[in-house]
């Protein structure tokens, strides 16, 4: 099982437009094979600041959907609305 972490910053003015497009397919992405949970949290001090939090049974089901129609949809749309360059973790329970 792993843990995916993405900080995305968004441009000020499409915060607001990312948060309103998430609601539209966070539920497309949870039912996505090998989802276990997915949340989104929001900087409590930078607004602009965006978490994902997904939980995978394996990184192979991450890499899945990673080349997955679903997320060729999603990433162009996102990337699009970024202030900066996103980071990612993949982590695993120790």
């Amino acid at each position: 099982m792993i843990l995916r972490l993405v900080k995305m910053t968004f441009k000020p003015e499409e915060t607001a437009n990312f948060l309103d497009y998430f609601e539209t397919i966070k539920d497309d992405i949870a039912r996505t094979p090998g989802v276990i949970s997915l949340k989104i949290y929001q900087d409590s001090d930078n607004p602009n600041v965006v978490f994902t939090h997904s939980t995978w049974l394996s990184a192979s089901y991450l890499n899945v959907y990673r080349r997955s129609e679903l997320f060729g949809e999603v990433w162009p749309k996102t990337k699009v609305l970024f202030d900066d360059k996103p980071m990612a973790w993949s982590l695993t329970l120790k």
